[in-house]
């Protein structure tokens, strides 16, 4: 596995606990992404390193920076649909386009003048952004807030084929620590996540992301 990773116990220490923060892995050149499929769509991605086959490129699709965000949505791999988790590389340049794009899948009066104006740009919108509550490995709430992006359209298609630098199927890391998380989380092993930092202040505006100061 590819996965720079660490133990969960040491990654949480340095963490933010609170606030709005893109928490991934990544570095100059890609940031990795997880999604959840079943096997037949994900092995062929795994195989191909591009999404084909009997991915649906006329629906929208959720990419999650976050790791145990990810394992929290898919149920650490055990929901149907979603027993094959895929860790996904992605251009940086790439992934600032997305988060350029982005509308808020709620009104935020701050950045619309009208919730009619905020309707019409989410229609036509393809990239939708969620700030849901992180989780814990339990599944319990955090009060901090993890980012999903819902992409569509061309943004989707050219996340689907142009913009992956490598795809990984991560499934038998995933099912290993889900049975660590008997031990309260003492070996719980993570892959080394921290604040993604959006240098664009227009962008991080848009975004609604809090300061973090390491």
């Amino acid at each position: 596995m590819q996965l720079v990773t660490e133990p969960y116990l040491t990654q949480v220490a340095r963490l933010p606990k609170t606030g709005r923060h893109i928490i991934a892995q990544y570095d100059d050149h890609s940031i990795v992404v997880y999604q959840a499929y079943r096997p037949e769509i994900a092995h062929f991605a795994a195989t191909h390193n591009y999404f084909g086959g009997e991915f649906k490129l006329d629906r929208m699709s959720w990419i999650k920076t976050n790791f145990l965000w990810m394992m929290y949505r898919s149920g650490w791999g055990t929901k149907i649909g979603q027993e094959v988790v895929l860790a996904i590389w992605i251009k940086r340049e790439a992934f600032e386009e997305i988060l350029n794009a982005v509308v808020h899948s709620s009104f935020v009066p701050e950045l619309y003048s009208s919730k009619s104006e905020w309707e019409k740009v989410l229609k036509r919108s393809q990239v939708r952004l969620q700030w849901d509550p992180d989780h814990h490995p339990s599944g319990a709430k955090l009060e901090r807030r993890a980012i999903q992006l819902g992409l569509r359209g061309q943004i989707l298609a050219n996340y689907a084929k142009n913009w992956i630098v490598k795809i990984e199927d991560i499934s038998e890391f995933v099912h290993q620590q889900r049975q660590n998380l008997k031990s309260g989380c003492a070996e719980l092993i993570t892959p080394r996540e921290t604040v993604y930092s959006v240098i664009d202040i227009e962008i991080q505006q848009k975004l609604g992301l809090s300061v973090f100061t390491e």
